[in-house]
């Protein structure tokens, strides 16, 4: 374990319509297990170091409330945020077109243009019911610049993928300060 002080702390919020699995897209992250039941969110942080590319990062993991085109993005959500995992369900359509609201909204907030996130496309392991193709997913992604991945928190599939690439899109676009650490979301409330 890398000493305190060259750990680099890391936070990503993750977002998207009500019930497309981002509890357990955490939980599975965090913990290894995939829950079941489905208990609304209110809001939930989690904490877990991660290895990426040789260096040691502290993540705090925070767990939104489901978002719908009438929630107000909560501040909190953008104002030291340094990425965003934006989580559609591939069984629900209306989840995906929902990802477009709520990067609008963070775009917004911040008054940035390009923000650091990845897309995900959870519940593959519901291939039955799904609705939104691989295709489609990758082309949003592609148009905001982001990273893209398919989930299943339920068979551990990818999950871990979604934070590395988070991680990646941080680094990528990070502005660096003199200590060559990433600046957080520069979001600014007057």
């Amino acid at each position: 374990m890398a000493p305190a002080e060259n750990l680099k702390k890391r936070k990503i919020a993750v977002l998207g319509a009500r019930s497309v699995g981002k509890s357990s897209l955490i939980v599975q992250f965090i913990e290894n297990q995939f829950v079941e039941s489905y208990y609304p969110t209110i809001e939930n942080t989690f904490a877990k170091s991660v290895k990426y590319r040789g260096a040691e990062y502290d993540c705090e993991v925070i767990d939104t409330a489901g978002q719908d085109e009438f929630s107000i993005l909560n501040s909190k959500h953008a104002i030291g945020i340094h990425g965003y995992v934006l989580v559609y369900s591939v069984t629900s359509r209306a989840s995906l077109d929902m990802i477009q609201v709520v990067y609008d909204k963070i775009i917004d907030f911040c008054g940035v243009t390009d923000i650091p996130c990845v897309i995900v496309g959870s519940k593959v392991d519901l291939e039955h019911s799904r609705q939104v193709s691989p295709a489609e997913g990758e082309k949003l992604a592609q148009e905001m610049k982001a990273g893209w991945v398919e989930t299943s928190a339920k068979t551990n599939l990818n999950v871990a993928k979604v934070f590395e690439l988070c991680l990646a899109e941080i680094e990528k676009r990070a502005p660096r300060n003199q200590t060559g650490e990433p600046q957080a979301s520069r979001c600014v409330i007057m």
